[in-house]
């Protein structure tokens, strides 16, 4: 078995969704980024990519390649769980936490832990807490989010 932590943040910008987890939530404002933005599932990615000792998503999927603007990052998420699984790894379970003040994330957990479920082909479990007003995330300028996968060897 194999242990491995990701985290991402993007500051929030006018005129794009924000996705998180695959999911869509209405929100004033979404987060800017090079692909879709979502911090949770560059999480999620980051942390399986540490378990696997295979790099980044930025070494995967560099921002200064245009074939990824826009990327629906459940996509690449499930790219790098077929390239882990072809190193012989495979996602027993990702735990991660949101970080934002609003909007509350209790409504739409269920579907986002089951699109990442999908997306990995183990458990995933999704939590959200708040920055109680404090630096980037309690000013609302962006969105955190952190991430612990678990992987162990095909097969074992």
């Amino acid at each position: 078995m194999r242990t491995g932590l990701g985290i991402d943040s993007h500051r929030f910008a006018a005129g794009r969704p924000l996705i998180l987890g695959g999911v869509e939530i209405p929100h004033d404002r979404g987060l800017d980024g090079h692909s879709d933005a979502d911090v949770l599932a560059h999480a999620i990615t980051d942390a399986i990519l540490g378990a696997a000792s295979m790099g980044d998503i930025g070494t995967h999927f560099p921002d200064t390649d245009e074939q990824w603007r826009g990327a629906d990052s459940i996509a690449l998420l499930r790219e790098i769980v077929r390239r882990v699984a072809a190193e012989g790894w495979r996602v027993e379970h990702v735990d991660a936490t949101v970080m934002l003040e609003r909007p509350k994330l209790a409504p739409h957990r269920v579907t986002m832990m089951e699109r990442l479920s999908a997306a990995v082909g183990g458990s995933v479990h999704v939590k959200a807490t708040t920055g109680e007003k404090m630096g980037f995330v309690g000013r609302e300028e962006g969105v955190a989010a952190l991430a612990v996968a678990t992987l162990e060897r095909a097969g074992a």
